[in-house]
Parts: C-alpha cells; structure tokens; sequence
C-alpha cells in the first residue's frame, strides 16, 4: 500500500549492486539471462528459493542494510551463484512484490465491481488485504516499513508503477464507501477518501506487531476483526 507508515528509508544502490549496463555485457549477466530465457523448471525453483532467503533477510537487516552477500550466507552459498540468478537485491525485491501488489489490485478491482451490498464489499476487502499481508508476509510490510513508494534513480519508473497499483486498491475501497453513501447502506461519517485512508492504515500498521509465527490469531481472523469493527461502525440503521 502507499501508506506513509514506520520508517522512511530510501534505498540507495550498494557497491554490490551491478549497473543495468555492465551487469547486461558481463559474462555472468549473459548466462543470466540465457538461462532466464530458457526458465527450467529446476531455474524457477532456485529462483524462488533465492526469493524466499532474501525477503528475510530484507526483513531482519532492512533493504538499505542488505547485501547480496547476505543473502548468500542465509542460503549457505557463495554470492557468485547468487548473481547467477538475479542481479541485485532492487531487482529482486522489485519484482516479487509487484506481482503480490498487482494480485492485490486485481482482487481489490473485483470485489469492488461485485454485486454485493456495499457493507459486505468492504468486509471482504478489508480481510483480502489483510489476508494477503500474512500470506505474502513479510514483503508487504517491508514495503510499508521502509517507505518504498518513494525511490529515485534507475528505480523510480518501478516506484511509479507501484504507486499506480496503489492507487487501484485506494480507489476500490473509496468507490465502495460512495457506493454505500449513495445507497445508504453505509452512513456518511465524513469524506470517503479520509476513510479509506484510515481502514489502509489500521491495516497497515499491523506491521509494527504482527509476526505469524507468534501471533494468536491468523491474518485472516486480524482482518475479520478489523473489518468487524469498522464496517460495523458505519454499516446504516435497518
């Protein structure tokens, strides 16, 4: 989400980060992206589980303070098999949190443009992003926590794209509050994007407590509470 939460930190490229230029010429960049291109099935798999290392050491260190090289130690490999694969922890964490934000978008855009009443959209909008962060967690918070709809360099083309995905999910949840203004299933309690707003952000601040692992309840079951008092909350008299 573009929810301006936790820590504002703009990462900046390390000296282990190839350039777009030289990493495409090298030797190891060429080999890269032929096996890229190729896509086995064992590539992917190795691909993920680099996905996977990375996201928590992106978690424990933040994007700023990681390495390539720590992501190699996690995986308990050398960093030159790591550049085999994938050129820099930006690229990395780019695009598997695009795909999750634009898997977001497309479950925010279909709810919204449901049939359902207007107080059952916002439930079950509200529990699908919830859900999500716990599915794919931590890369949403880190999202959150780091502030990373704010880049500059060779990564603000990314960063404007995430911001366009964000924008769909804001507009899903202000589209649906109009909705239910206008129908008054929902009671107008003040401006729908000020609402929308703040449901983001109790949802997003979840990552200053949440962990899965030692949670006693579920994403799913936090997001059906919050969607239980908010909803509620403004769900119109019968």
């Amino acid at each position: 989400m573009d929810t301006k939460i936790g820590l504002s930190v703009i990462p900046r490229l390390s000296s282990e980060t190839m350039s777009p230029t030289s990493d495409k010429t090298s030797g190891i960049g060429k080999r890269r992206s032929a096996a890229k291109e190729e896509s086995s099935d064992a590539y992917k798999r190795r691909r993920r589980e680099i996905a996977e290392a990375a996201v928590r050491v992106f978690d424990r260190l933040g994007l700023q303070g990681s390495s390539i090289s720590a992501v190699a130690a996690e995986l308990g490999i050398d960093r030159a098999s790591v550049y085999y694969y994938i050129s820099s922890k930006e690229e990395l964490f780019d695009e598997v949190l695009r795909a999750v934000a634009e898997r977001n978008s497309q479950i925010a855009t279909e709810i919204a443009s449901s049939k359902l009443p207007p107080p059952e959209k916002l439930w079950n909008l509200i529990v699908a992003i919830m859900e999500s962060y716990g599915e794919h967690y931590p890369l949403l918070f880190i999202y959150i926590r780091e502030n990373l709809s704010r880049v500059s360099g060779n990564r603000s083309k990314w960063s404007s794209d995430m911001r366009q995905v964000n924008r769909i999910i804001e507009n899903a949840f202000i589209d649906i509050i109009e909705e239910g203004y206008a129908d008054e299933t929902l009671r107008n309690v003040g401006p729908s994007r000020v609402v929308a707003y703040g449901m983001l952000g109790v949802v997003g601040w979840t990552h200053r407590w949440y962990r899965p692992e030692t949670s006693p309840q579920t994403a799913r079951e936090i997001g059906q509470t919050y969607a239980d008092m908010m909803v509620t909350g403004m769900r119109a008299s019968s």
